[in-house]
């Protein structure tokens, strides 16, 4: 039986599964070598694991994003809908593209650890 401390702790670990701050360079990695729209953008990022979005928020990440100028974005308009705002990235957006697949990279080495350690300690080898 869960108790509400037992909760608590499952919706910060849920919470955790995906950081928030991994949409950035989930979007730049979008962005890399096509232009796109913010739906688009947001269809992808679903595919990539994100199950449940904020709209708004992914659209302030993208505002955000073109105000450090790590992407920049142009009206597309066309005959068969409304505008749409297009985004694409920037020397400055691939280069802390690239700054932060170094960074995961790192850190994907400690998770592979901990998952190591962690299935020795939980299935330890019969000798």
């Amino acid at each position: 039986m869960r108790n509400s401390k037992s909760d608590k702790v499952l919706e910060r670990v849920n919470a955790a599964g995906n950081p928030k701050t991994l949409l950035i360079p989930c979007v730049l990695l979008l962005l890399r070598n096509v232009n796109t729209h913010g739906y688009q953008i947001i269809q992808d990022l679903m595919n990539f694991g994100f199950s449940s979005l904020d709209h708004g928020h992914i659209y302030r990440i993208l505002r955000q994003l073109e105000s450090d100028k790590l992407v920049e974005s142009y009206w597309e308009i066309s005959s068969g809908g409304p505008p749409r705002r297009m985004y694409s990235l920037t020397e400055a957006g691939t280069a802390y593209l690239d700054v932060w697949s170094e960074a995961l990279e790192r850190y994907q080495y400690t998770l592979d650890r901990f998952f190591s350690m962690y299935e020795r300690l939980l299935f330890p080898s019969e000798k």
